[in-house]
């Protein structure tokens, strides 16, 4: 049987003829790639580590699986380049069999320098180097499920629906000989069906996997037997599940409709970049779940295996994509495919994930016709390598809804920003008419909007470009009016649910960050645009008074704004009450106010509460200043 040895301890990396020792996980952008300046560290540095021969029989095999390198690297074994990878995201493996030793070296040069054949180069965020993901070696017998295909699981599991019944075929695919078994069981481990390699399998009665409603998951376990020995297992979660996506009702799952309302997801972290331990993943799906979101854009880049895991947990519906994006490489048409077969290979089986994103704001940059071309290519790659799933492109705000990519996916979603880089809010609904009327029979989604906003930033007149808590808040009150004016929204997706680096950036007076979170860098500060979101979506009862970093104020009375998912609201200054509203999602009362004036809103038994200060002058610290104001065209690098 398989056994898995993880190799994250005791490595030694090389900078610039430096050697630390270290523990991956590591990066080693976490600080520069996050302070600003566009002059992060892009260069080669290698990562050693000896380790003794590991336990295995003649008739056995050992492969090093590296499950995120970024962005290109050499792998060398006891002195031999034994591979290469081109792609930052995704899972690779390499046979070393014939290499084991008593002893072993084992040496990998990572490269995230500047290349035009391997995305992404240009977009809005940090690129980190540095292997940020776990190194296992795994030891199989000689007849074993496949290691080789694109870091693939072995298996492939296609599940459908027939009226109360799950029907499911799970393909295996094997290096050697032997015959295959295949075991569905449920959530308790009950065999609830079984078979050989390539069956249809019947549950009865399945039970459906239906988004944060119920996210139900079945095991499929396929053992290998040999000579009626089982030399090798392999188990992935799967779901049973419908969707359909109306092009003027949007989306449906289980043949119900399902509005798909979420966020978009970058990983990364303060000080330590992509290199993210499971808990941190947990937190951020937990962030996620407490907003009420249906939905993740998982942006810009395959995610880690274990974060799709969650999604089909928590019953998230996921878009998944290639960090095919901003600018058309002509050299690296096979390095976007490769990546696309890896992304496609790794995670087939996730029932969370709906469509595949062929590429993000790729007009930003002039193309010839080979963009175009390019782009059917991949979509024909997608249908046929996954005929399950439909194809998704999310286009740049200024594209013209006649482009010629938009005729090209399944899906279509765009990335609008009107009312932040550009003026008037209602353009951006303008844009989603205009659209569906042209192609009314492409289902439309918004895959991005947002504002920059710096916790620590405040504006009783809050404005366009003023980096505000409220500002912020307006600007996604505004677009949750435009979304639920629009039925026909196949999804939306907020950018971003958390800050994160990019070191070209320098607005709100911390260069290197983009600030469009509903949640700080750290995970630690949930704005007050992450309560507005709560209270349209979620059904645990809340309340939730803003502006509490907004303290020291000038006038004689307070705009005070609640945000709830409860009907009423009664406010209280100073514990006297200056009456009750009712209403959806937000309250405003004007109170006055003085010297640390206490506010308090109640609705039954949910209480939140925050202070006012009432002072001569604006507090400087509250605003936006000259020195530290950096250029919105810095997000066009």
């Amino acid at each position: 049987m398989r056994k898995i040895l993880n190799l994250n301890k005791n490595w030694t990396f090389e900078m610039n003829g430096v050697q630390t020792d270290l523990d991956i996980p590591h990066t080693w952008n976490g600080v520069d790639g996050q302070n600003g300046g566009n002059n992060y560290k892009r260069t080669v540095c290698s990562y050693k580590k000896t380790f003794a021969r590991p336990d295995f029989n003649l008739g056995e095999e050992v492969y090093l699986e590296f499950c995120g390198v970024n962005s290109s690297c050499e792998v060398f074994f006891g002195g031999q380049k034994v591979c290469s990878h081109d792609g930052g995201y995704s899972k690779f493996r390499v046979c070393v069999t014939s290499l084991i030793q008593d002893e072993n070296e084992l040496i990998v040069k990572v490269d995230n320098r500047a290349n035009e054949t391997v995305y992404p180069q240009t977009a809005d965020f940090t690129f980190y180097g540095g292997i940020y993901r776990d190194v296992n070696l795994i030891v199989v017998n000689a007849n074993h499920f496949d290691l080789d295909y694109h870091g693939a699981p072995g298996i492939m599991v296609t599940p459908t629906v027939e009226g109360n019944d799950g029907k499911v075929e799970v393909k295996a695919f094997v290096t050697g000989k032997g015959d295959v078994k295949v075991s569905i069981l449920d959530d308790s481990g009950n065999v609830v069906a079984s078979g050989n390699n390539g069956e249809m399998l019947t549950v009865t009665d399945a039970r459906l996997w239906n988004g944060v409603i119920d996210p139900y998951l079945y095991t499929a376990k396929a053992e290998l037997v040999c000579g009626g020995v089982v030399v090798d297992e392999v188990s992935a979660n799967f779901g049973f599940r419908t969707f359909k996506i109306d092009p003027d009702k949007g989306f449906f799952l289980n043949g119900k409709s399902y509005p798909l309302r979420g966020v978009c997801r970058h990983q990364d972290r303060p000080k330590i970049g992509n290199a993210i331990t499971k808990e941190m993943h947990e937190e951020d799906m937990s962030l996620i779940v407490e907003v009420g979101a249906t939905t993740i854009r998982l942006a810009h880049y395959q995610h880690d295996d274990y974060f799709y895991d969650l999604c089909d947990k928590y019953g998230m519906v996921v878009w998944a994509e290639i960090p095919y994006i901003s600018r058309h490489m002509n050299g690296a048409d096979e390095n976007a495919m490769s990546q696309m077969k890896e992304l496609i290979s790794q995670q087939y089986n996730h029932p969370s994930i709906v469509c595949w994103g062929l590429s993000n704001e790729i007009t930003m940059h002039p193309a010839g016709e080979d963009r175009l071309d390019f782009h059917k290519k991949l979509n024909d790659f997608c249908h046929k390598f996954d005929p399950t799933r439909p194809t998704v492109i999310a286009v740049y705000m200024v594209a013209m809804v006649r482009n010629k990519l938009n005729y090209v996916p399944d899906l279509v979603s765009y990335n609008l920003y009107h009312g932040w880089y550009l003026p008037f809010f209602s353009l951006s609904g303008k844009k989603l008419d205009r659209f569906h009327k042209v192609h009314p029979t492409t289902p439309l989604g918004l895959s991005e909007y947002g504002a920059e906003a710096m916790p620590n930033l405040h504006s009783v007149k809050p404005k366009r470009g003023d980096n505000t808590e409220e500002f912020q808040c307006i600007f996604h009150e505004k677009y949750l009016d435009i979304i639920e004016e629009r039925d026909y929204l196949w999804a939306t997706h907020v950018w971003n649910m958390y800050d994160f680096a990019a070191d070209a950036r320098n607005q709100g007076g911390e260069p290197g960050m983009n600030h469009k979170g509903l949640v700080t860098f750290d995970r630690k500060t949930k704005k007050d645009a992450f309560y507005l979101y709560k209270a349209h979506w979620s059904k645990d009862p809340f309340i939730h008074v803003c502006g509490k970093r907004f303290v020291n104020r000038t006038g004689d009375t307070a705009l005070v704004k609640v945000y709830s998912n409860q009907n009423e609201v009664e406010l209280f200054v100073d514990g006297k009450s200056v009456g009750k509203k009712t209403g959806k999602y937000k309250f405003e009362f004007n109170v006055p106010f003085g010297k640390n004036t206490k506010i308090e809103a109640k609705s039954g038994d949910l209480s939140d509460e925050s202070v006012i200060n009432k002072v001569s002058s604006p507090d400087p610290a509250y605003k936006l200043t000259r020195k530290n104001k950096g250029s919105n065209k810095s997000w066009e690098k």
